[in-house]
């Protein structure tokens, strides 16, 4: 059995709590929306795209990036993968679109 100390508890903690997730929703080439978490958007949407990342898009290639915000620790872009994912299609596609306008009125700017 492994044993933690309560220092390297909270250490662990703090390292966790200075990673930057993001979450992200890929387009895949039959019009279907996936969504995951990721340290690396570049990186992962690659290994989409190579048919390594996800057994759902391996099928589906090619993917793009539609969608992607940055979330401060692991546990916090996996709660907000799973309120996604709860979403349905349409209120998805609002979430794509919102982040859209964002994109185009702060390039604008």
């Amino acid at each position: 059995m492994k044993r933690v100390n309560k220092c390297g508890g909270v250490l662990n903690q703090m390292m966790e709590s200075q990673e930057v997730w993001f979450v992200y929703i890929v387009r895949c080439s039959d019009g279907s929306l996936y969504t995951g978490i990721t340290k690396d958007v570049e990186g992962r949407l690659k290994r989409h795209n190579a048919g390594t990342a996800s057994r759902y898009t391996r099928s589906r290639l090619p993917v793009t990036v539609e969608y992607h915000e940055e979330q401060p620790n692991h546990s916090m872009a996996l709660k907000r993968e799973l309120a996604i994912k709860a979403l349905s299609r349409q209120m998805k596609e609002k979430l794509l679109q919102s982040d859209q306008n964002g994109r185009e009125e702060s390039s604008q700017n």
